[in-house]
């Protein structure tokens, strides 16, 4: 935090003049008691959450705010990234214990503060620190408590747990608890992901009631990936990440406002995608392994031919995924006249050449470790990340350490290869390997996998430069923000009905990430040999999510293609998908499942996308209160997906396995 004025030393007074009154947003305020080391956080004269504390992991030893003997307060004008703002310090001290901050940051218009936890002293060293743990008052109704992954990888999905006694869930980087009948809720989440992990843990109990935790230093082998404890964070100065807290009306509200403050605390480190939203081609949908050149170009002929409307901005990308240095002679070090030739052939055909990589992997580690790094003089052996006596393998691939200078070189030769070849996209895959914590890291000043993340990243994008497209694939979800233009929001999903509601699992309980990315992108589309029903609720699936990228072999001739044809050049459809920005869930009590219905406004219209995961048929029930309707006896309203003009009514009913979007203009 940059500090913008002059310091005021003396505190706000209260009626007691222990309390200290720190307001943010229009009516509430945090009351932060000098004598106790807690503090309440009130909306008006309601508290939203009660006695609130930290913790710290101080020599081997957890110490709360309450345990230190003296505390002291003062203020301060900053400016950063979320604008102008008040920079409130509670400095904690005496019983010989270590000194510590509370810091609180409060910004005009925001209905929410940021805290964080300042260990201060010679060679201060800890691996967990807590910046927030708080009651939150008893609640009723259909209340869930989320559970977010920290990655999109293993098929892992997120879950709206029923929020009911006993109960206990431990999040990655944000929690959220939320009466799904009324959407109030409660959001509290890190903001930064630079040094820390953090797990937010949220718990319902009979005897001590409800609470929420975050705990930076949180790992967890079916999360988190990592084999072992978080690293130790080590200075004079060691900062928890800041943590975004807030009570809102509406849950999704505040978890937009959420990933937004992400952008706001860790400015991108990528350049701004300003472009119309990417649509295209990739070669993983079906092709796979036996992707070459011929069949690469057939596809290009296909868009250049058949879809030559399919374009947002008057181009759409072409891009191979892995398998691509089958065109090679010579291997990564040899010979890329065949990829340069590719790409030339999509740029005269109007289109954008797209390649893909993962950089922090090694695919090969059982053919021994002796083999070289292309590009160095390295083994891979020596690359290898160590986790105790063994090493870091998810994916069926090997983790390489992203601070030795081998994998940093191996980048330098590849991309600078794939710049010279003329690419405009390339997708990075498997970056949660990157972020593994390591036993050590060949950077002695790298003591954790999110330091180590931003090394490796930053170096690539560094690379990159502003060439190409940045989109991730397999990634941690919060942490790549700053690194890339457009993530996948799920793991790999291809064509049945089973796929859609799993991409839209992410959806439902993820969406908001199209706030902290340029866009978020549902993955391949595929068509194939499924129904038409599916077919729609997948390329739907797509559309909602906020991107367009096609997976189908468009290398040769089936009802694919007739869809495609039919379907992909929609001027309709094509204004939602320049929109670019993922729709939100109607409901959010799905458990590992989606949302049946999405909505968005774009300009005046209002568009609902409804979902049939069922293979039978199903009636739906429209509550025009919920989706902020008013009478639904107001609108025009067309259906885009069955070229429908309909008279939509509170309940409606289609097939099994399909999906529709229906678009609502003012009358």
């Amino acid at each position: 935090m940059q500090l913008l004025f002059v310091t005021v030393a003396s505190a706000q007074k209260t009626a007691d003049k222990n309390i200290v009154t720190i307001p943010f947003g229009g009516n509430s305020y945090i009351a932060y008691n000098l004598k106790t080391g807690l503090y309440d956080v009130y909306r008006g004269k309601i508290a939203t959450f009660s006695n609130v504390s930290i913790a710290v992991k101080d020599n081997g030893k957890i110490v709360t705010s309450k345990d230190y003997s003296l505390r002291e307060y003062n203020k301060s004008g900053i400016f950063d990234g979320f604008g102008k703002g008040i920079e409130y310090i509670i400095t904690l001290n005496g019983n010989n214990l270590t000194k510590t901050a509370q810091v609180f940051y409060t910004y005009p218009g925001k209905e929410y503060f940021i805290t964080q936890v300042w260990l201060v002293g010679k060679g201060v060293s800890t691996n967990s620190i807590t910046p927030f743990v708080g009651n939150i008052p008893a609640v009723t109704g259909d209340v869930r408590s989320v559970f977010v992954p920290f990655d999109n990888d293993t098929f892992i999905r997120y879950n709206a747990k029923p929020f009911t006694a006993p109960f206990t869930n431990m999040s990655a980087e944000v929690g959220t608890v939320y009466d799904n009948n009324t959407r109030n809720g409660y959001i509290v989440g890190s903001v930064e992901h630079e040094i820390w992990k953090t797990g937010i843990r949220t718990t319902a109990s009979k005897e001590s009631g409800n609470t929420i935790t975050a705990w930076a230093g949180y790992t967890d082998e079916n999360v988190t990936r990592d084999h072992i404890e978080h690293g130790y964070v080590k200075g004079n100065i060691v900062k928890s990440p800041e943590i975004f807290v807030g009570y809102f009306d509406d849950w999704r509200t505040g978890m937009e406002e959420y990933a937004r403050a992400n952008r706001f605390a860790e400015t991108p480190y990528v350049f701004n995608w300003t472009k119309p939203t990417p649509v295209g081609w990739n070669s993983w949908g079906v092709m796979q392994e036996k992707l070459s050149y011929e069949k690469a170009t057939k596809v290009a002929d296909f868009f250049a031919d058949s879809l030559k409307n399919f374009r947002t901005g008057g181009t759409a990308f072409i891009d191979l995924d892995s398998y691509w240095d089958f065109m090679l002679k010579g291997g990564l070090e040899g010979d890329y006249s065949k990829l340069k030739q590719f790409a030339d052939y999509c740029k005269s055909k109007g289109l954008q050449p797209g390649v893909y990589w993962a950089p922090f992997t090694d695919w090969g580690w059982k053919g021994g470790p002796d083999r070289k790094v292309a590009g160095t003089k390295y083994t891979y052996g020596e690359t290898w990340t160590k986790v105790g006596d063994n090493y870091h393998d998810i994916d069926g691939a090997r983790a390489v350490d992203p601070t030795h200078p081998a994998t940093l070189e191996h980048i330098d030769l590849v991309i600078g290869k794939l710049k010279e070849c003329g690419f405009k996209m390339i997708k990075i895959d498997f970056l949660g390997h990157a972020a593994a914590e390591s036993t050590h890291f060949y950077d002695t000043t790298i003591t954790t996998g999110m330091q180590a993340y931003r090394k490796g990243m930053e170096h690539l994008v560094d690379k990159l430069g502003d060439q190409m497209l940045i989109y991730a694939a397999i990634s941690p979800s919060l942490a790549t923000g700053r690194y890339v233009n457009t993530r996948r929001i799920a793991c790999d999903a291809f064509k049945s009905i089973h796929d859609t509601q799993y991409t839209l699992n992410s959806v439902t309980y993820g969406w908001w990430q199209t706030y902290l990315y340029n866009f978020v992108d549902a993955d391949h589309v595929v068509l194939n040999d499924e129904s038409e029903g599916a077919n729609r609720a997948r390329m739907l699936s797509a559309i909602i999510t906020g991107t367009f990228i096609t997976g189908d072999d468009f290398s040769t001739h089936g009802q694919w293609s007739g869809r495609a044809i039919a379907w992909y050049q929609n001027p309709e459809v094509l204004k939602v998908i320049q929109n670019g920005k993922a729709f939100r869930p109607v409901d959010g009590n799905t458990g590992e499942n989606a949302s049946e219905m999405f909505t968005q406004k774009i300009g005046n219209s209002i568009y609902i996308a409804v979902f049939n995961y069922s293979k039978d048929a199903k009636t739906y029930t429209l509550d025009e209160k919920r989706l902020g309707l008013g009478s639904i006896k107001l609108y025009k309203i067309h259906e885009l997906l069955h070229g429908n003009t309909v008279n939509m009514t509170t309940n409606f009913k289609f097939a099994g396995s399909d999906a529709a979007l229906y678009k609502l203009d003012p009358k």
